[in-house]
């Protein structure tokens, strides 16, 4: 068996540690992300925030009310021109 020197031991350990340092820093990120994740569930479980989707719904009404008014606007158009033409073909 080969004899393990001081300076491979000290290099394994300094490994050893690094590695422990990356594992506490990704339990403290999974620690946190957890945190995060079922805060936002326990806030959406108890009805004290406003839907997750309230956003997109007020921008969706948004878009409506905008083709709405564009379509009646058509309408009123194309109402103005019929009765033009029908004023047209009385005369």
């Amino acid at each position: 068996m080969a004899a393990v020197s001081r300076v491979s031991l000290q290099t394994d350990l300094a490994n050893a540690l690094e590695r422990g340092q990356r594992l506490a820093a990704r339990v403290r990120q999974l620690e946190n992300r957890l945190s995060s994740q079922l805060g936002e569930s326990v806030w959406a479980d108890s009805g004290l925030g406003a839907p997750v989707d309230i956003d997109q719904l007020q921008r969706r009404i948004t878009l409506l009310e905008q083709d709405l008014a564009h379509t009646k606007g058509e309408l009123n158009e194309r109402t103005e021109e019929l009765e033009a033409a029908r004023a047209a073909t009385e005369n």
